[in-house]
């Protein structure tokens, strides 16, 4: 019975810190854009994702 002093406050201090980390990241926007990333996935990038070097540019894929 007496471990419940003991557990009882450890409780209530772990669940103010619980809902002090959720309202500070609320604060700082980090719920703002829920769906942004999961839709940038499919988003084109023109860019290509391996850099040629320049004197492949004039070649074509098959040649040599």
């Amino acid at each position: 019975m007496s471990i419940l002093y003991l557990l009882i406050p450890l409780g209530v201090v772990l669940m103010a810190i619980a809902i002090g980390v959720f309202i500070w990241t609320v604060r700082s926007g980090q719920y703002e854009d829920l769906e942004g990333p999961a839709y940038r996935i499919l988003m084109d990038d023109d860019d290509p994702m391996i850099p040629r070097r320049p004197h492949d540019e004039n070649k074509t894929p098959g040649e040599n």
